[in-house]
């Protein structure tokens, strides 16, 4: 047994079967799609196919970060049972949660000092499974032995070489969240223009290439991972994509076939971040040499 909990929330976008073989403690997100509120989760009650049709439809999804107050509830509830948690959180840069984590461990460490254990939170700067490939690496180094310390350190010390590149289908979902101007948005979908964009070193969603067409676009998040994979063989690489499976089997196919030693997986992109990036998004993510 170990004596630490590894603990992330839903934004990492990490399959339920993943969570549950592997003992994750997943805390979720949630959102409020025509006056309903849901869980970020695709269970039964909306599975992803439903809840893209209905962004599709023209139906708006607002979402919401976890709260202090859920936090320390679930974090107390390890602590009083003899273990520390290692929590690992979605973007400080793209949410408040972070912040909200952080501030319960700093109320809740001095009080349970004495029993020797800790609430450790770290600001991934990730997003989607961005943010769900650091918890593998984290997840793999605990399954090995390694203590929580070293596991926070490596994260720490890696974090900024978690590449993310994405794109999306219809640019008014980024012009709602502030992404892109309402003028641009509209000219984009006149021209067909697909941006491609990555998270910067401050965990920041930045677009910074326009290309005309879908197919373009995949190629250029192909291309992007090309020019500045670092040590591919064998590597873990996620692909999340909104409710756009065959595109995002086709960018596999590409990695598998200039890489037969790596390791694909894919998922849907979850409802929270899903919300503001709209259907049809397709991004990549893998250990680089660096951000751009």
């Amino acid at each position: 047994m170990q004596d630490f909990i590894l603990s992330t929330s839903s934004t990492a976008d990490l399959p339920k079967s993943y969570v549950e073989e592997h003992g994750l403690n997943y805390l979720k997100f949630s959102l409020i799609i025509s006056d309903e509120q849901y869980p970020d989760d695709f269970a039964d009650a909306m599975p992803a196919g439903v809840f893209y049709n209905r962004l599709r439809n023209g139906e708006m999804s607002r979402t919401s970060m976890i709260n202090t107050s859920t936090f320390e509830e679930n974090f107390r509830g390890f602590l009083d049972a003899g273990k520390s948690i290692l929590h690992i959180e979605f973007s400080s840069a793209l949410s408040g949660s972070y912040e909200n984590a952080a501030a319960v461990a700093r109320k809740l460490n001095p009080e349970y000092q004495d029993r020797g254990v800790r609430v450790v939170v770290i600001d991934s700067l990730c997003a989607s499974l961005g943010q769900g490939l650091i918890v593998d690496y984290a997840r793999r180094m605990r399954d090995e032995g390694k203590s929580l310390d070293e596991i926070a350190a490596w994260v720490e010390a890696n974090k900024l070489k978690l590449i993310h590149w994405f794109t999306v289908n219809d640019l008014d979902f980024l012009r709602r969240g502030g992404r892109v101007s309402g003028f641009s948005a509209f000219l984009g979908g006149m021209l067909k223009i697909k941006p491609v964009m990555d998270v910067d070193n401050l965990g920041r969603l930045i677009p910074l290439y326009k290309v005309r067409g879908r197919k373009k676009a995949i190629k250029t998040l192909f291309e992007k991972m090309v020019a500045d994979i670092d040590h591919p063989e064998g590597q873990q690489v996620f692909i999340s994509h909104g409710d756009c499976i065959e595109d995002a089997e086709k960018l596999a196919d590409m990695v598998r076939e200039k890489w037969p030693s790596v390791n694909v997986m894919i998922n849907y992109v979850g409802a929270v971040i899903g919300s503001h990036s709209g259907p049809g998004t397709l991004a990549l993510f893998y250990i680089g040499k660096k951000r751009t």
